[in-house]
C-alpha cells in the first residue's frame, strides 16, 4: 500500500509543467494556422480549401504515427519515478529511429498516391491539383516530425517541458517569417504561392529537429544511436503504441468524414470548414497543455505507485482544463465578428463559417474533459481504454450522427453537431472509467 507523498504535487507544479506544454503543443497547429491565414490573404477559396485539406491530412497521418511519443513518455516517466533512468538509455534512440523509418515509409506511400488520397476527400479539378502541390512538399516532414515526437516524448518523461517549448517556438518563428516571404515573394525570394507555404513549414520542422538533436546531446543521458537494436521495454512500448495507433485511426475517421462531407457541399463550404477546423485543432492543442502536464505526472506517480496523489492530481488537471476551455469559449465569443476575417475576406465563406462557429465555441469546455483524461491515460501507458472509447464514440455516435445530419440536409451543421456529440461521449466514458478504477484504488491507498 502506498502513501501520499510528503511533498504533494500542487497547482504550482502543474502550472510549471503545463505552461511550456501549451506553448510546445500548439506549434504544429500554429504552423498550419499560419499557412491558412497567409494563403487566405490571396482571396482564393480554392487555395484556402487546398491548404485546409492538405494540412488536415498531414496532421492526421502525423497523429496516427506519432503515438510513440506518448508511449515513450509513459516509459521514461515511470523509470524516472523509480529513479532507474540508466535502464532505458538505449530505448529512446531506438524509438527515434523507428519513428524516422516509419515516416520514410509513409512518405513513400503518400507522395505518389496524393491524387487518389485527395480524390477520396471529394477534391477535384484545380482544388485537387493545388492540394497535391501543397501536400507533396509537406509530406517530406513525416520522418522529421516523427523523430521530433519521439525525442520530445523523452523530454516530457524527464519532467522537463521547457526544452520542447523553446524548440517549438523556434519552429513556429521560422515558419512565421518564411511564410509571407515565400508565398508573396520579396527581394531574392520568388512568389511561390501555396507551395511557398509548404516549404516554409518544412524548413520550420527541420529547424526543430536540429534543436532536438542538440538538446539530446547536451542535456540528457540518452544517445542518438542505440548501442543495441533490442530492449526489454521496446515490445511493450510498441504494443502500447499500437493500441494508441488504433485509437487515433478511429479519431481520424471523424476528421476525414468531416472534410469529405464539407468538400462535397462545395468550395466555399470546405473553405469555411477548414477555418473552423484549424481553430478547433489549435484549441485542442492549447487545452492539451494541462493534459500533457497530467500525462507527465501520471507517469511518474504510476512509477511511484502513489494512487492517492494520482487520483487527486488527475481531477485537478481535469478541472483546470475545463477552465481553460471555458476561457477560450469566452474569447472566441467576444471575437465572433472578426475571427473569420483573419483567414479570408470572401463573403460567402465568412457567412458559412459564422453560421457554425458557435458550435466550435460550445465544444471547448466539453473537449477539455476528453483531452485531460486522454493525457492521463497516456501517461499511465493504458492505450487499451483510449482505443476502446474512441471506437465506441466514433462508430456508435459520430458516424451515425453525420450520416443522419447529411440526410436531413443540415450540411456544415451536420458535421459540427457530430463533432459535439462525439466529444461529449468520449469525455463521459473516460471520466466514468477513471473514477471507477482509480477512485477505488485511492480510497484503499
Amino acid at each position: 500500500m502506498s502513501k501520499p507523498s510528503p511533498h504533494p504535487i500542487t497547482r504550482k507544479d502543474l502550472d510549471r509543467l503545463a505552461v511550456p506544454a501549451i506553448i510546445s503543443g500548439i506549434a504544429e497547429p500554429v504552423i498550419s494556422l499560419v499557412d491558412t491565414a497567409f494563403v487566405g490573404q490571396l482571396d482564393d477559396p480554392t487555395m484556402l480549401g487546398a491548404v485546409g485539406i492538405g494540412s488536415s491530412f498531414f496532421l492526421l497521418v502525423l497523429w496516427v504515427l506519432a503515438q510513440t511519443r506518448s508511449a515513450v513518455l509513459a516509459v521514461v516517466a515511470r523509470y524516472y519515478g523509480q529513479q532507474r533512468l540508466e535502464a532505458i538509455a538505449g530505448l529512446v534512440p531506438l524509438a527515434m529511429w523507428t519513428n524516422f523509418g516509419l515516416g520514410l515509409l509513409f512518405l513513400g506511400i503518400t507522395y505518389p498516391f496524393a491524387e487518389h488520397i485527395f480524390e477520396a476527400y471529394n477534391a477535384s479539378g484545380r482544388q485537387l491539383e493545388l492540394t497535391c502541390d501543397y501536400f507533396r512538399i509537406r509530406c517530406f516532414g513525416f520522418p522529421i516530425s516523427l523523430a521530433i515526437y519521439a525525442l520530445t516524448g523523452a523530454f516530457r518523461g524527464l519532467q522537463n517541458l521547457k526544452w520542447s517549448m523553446w524548440i517549438s517556438l523556434a519552429g513556429a518563428g521560422v515558419n512565421l517569417v518564411l511564410n509571407p516571404l515565400l508565398i508573396f515573394g520579396y527581394g531574392p525570394f520568388p512568389a511561390m504561392g501555396i507551395e511557398g507555404s509548404a516549404v516554409a513549414s518544412l524548413i520550420a520542422q527541420i529547424t526543430m529537429l536540429i534543436a532536438c538533436v542538440h538538446v539530446v546531446r547536451t542535456r540528457t543521458p540518452f544517445k542518438l544511436w542505440p548501442s543495441s537494436w533490442r530492449h526489454p521495454e521496446f515490445i511493450p512500448l510498441m504494443r502500447n503504441s499500437g493500441q494508441l495507433f488504433a485509437r487515433t485511426m478511429a479519431l481520424n475517421v471523424c476528421y476525414y468524414l468531416g472534410n469529405r462531407y464539407a468538400t462535397g457541399y462545395g468550395e466555399s463550404y470546405i473553405a469555411a470548414h477548414s477555418i473552423a477546423m484549424q481553430i478547433w485543432l489549435f484549441s485542442a492543442f492549447f487545452i492539451d497543455g494541462y493534459a500533457a502536464a497530467g500525462s507527465v505526472l501520471a507517469g511518474r506517480l504510476n512509477g511511484e505507485r502513489n494512487w492517492h496523489d494520482l487520483y487527486r492530481v488527475s481531477w485537478q488537471v481535469v478541472r483546470v482544463s475545463i477552465y481553460i476551455g471555458a476561457g477560450l469559449a469566452v474569447v472566441y465569443t467576444l471575437g465572433y465578428r472578426w475571427i473569420g476575417g483573419l483567414f479570408t475576406t470572401d463573403t460567402e465563406v465568412l457567412a458559412l463559417f459564422n453560421a457554425v462557429f458557435w458550435m466550435v465555441i460550445l465544444t471547448q469546455p466539453i473537449n477539455a474533459v476528453a483531452f485531460a483524461f486522454d493525457g492521463i491515460y497516456k501517461g499511465l501507458g493504458n492505450g487499451k481504454i483510449l482505443r476502446n472509447v474512441l471506437l465506441v464514440s466514433t462508430f456508435g455516435v459520430f458516424v451515425p450522427a453525420i450520416i443522419l445530419g447529411d440526410h436531413l440536409g443540415w450540411k456544415l451543421f451536420a458535421v459540427w453537431i457530430a463533432f459535439l456529440l462525439w466529444m461529449a461521449v468520449r469525455g463521459g466514458q473516460l471520466a466514468l472509467a477513471f473514477n471507477r478504477h482509480y477512485g477505488a484504488q485511492a480510497k484503499h491507498d
